[in-house]
């Protein structure tokens, strides 16, 4: 592969969460954690008929995160797995995502609930949520499967410094 690929944040995200360690570890184990979603002036037009969605992935930056590591042991297993079968933040592209729960749209900014992300997280993009798309109930998990993990938070395993 050749050439240059940019990333451009488009707004930052606001969470009570101030480091990796204690933030909770997937959306799903967020329930009621509140947060906002602050986008930047030149992109705010992109918000137009957002609202109505009950879910929107966010797409952004693990800022916090350690060098990448294709080798990992994920905050929900004691074994360690290809960093490509989890959802650890030490990867090679330091690209998240979350779905999350989009309470209002009030200008250039998302009042949004069951959030996982660290506070003053760089945002890539949004994305509605969209069931018939994303929603494949019945889908193999692989080793997650076998997890009986109950961890509602992360530890610092993956901690490293804001890049």
């Amino acid at each position: 592969m050749s050439g240059q690929l940019k990333l451009e944040p488009i707004g930052v995200i606001e969470t009570p969460f101030r480091e990796p360690a204690g933030t909770p570890i997937q959306p799903s184990r967020a329930r009621g954690a509140r947060g906002k979603v602050h986008i930047d002036s030149r992109f705010q037009a992109g918000l137009k008929d957002l609202e109505g969605f009950e879910r929107v992935w966010l797409i952004y930056w693990f800022h916090k995160a350690r060098g990448p590591s294709l080798l990992v042991t994920p905050f929900l297993d004691r074994q360690q797995r290809g960093v490509f079968a989890t959802r650890a933040p030490a990867r090679p592209s330091s690209i998240g995502m979350s779905v999350v729960r989009l309470l209002a749209v009030r200008g250039g900014i998302l009042d949004v609930e069951d959030v996982d992300i660290i506070d003053g997280t760089p945002l890539l993009d949004i994305k509605p949520y969209i069931p018939e798309f994303d929603c494949y109930p019945n889908s193999k998990a692989g080793w997650f499967d076998g997890s009986d993990s109950r961890h509602r938070v992360a530890d610092d395993r993956f901690d490293g410094e804001a890049s």
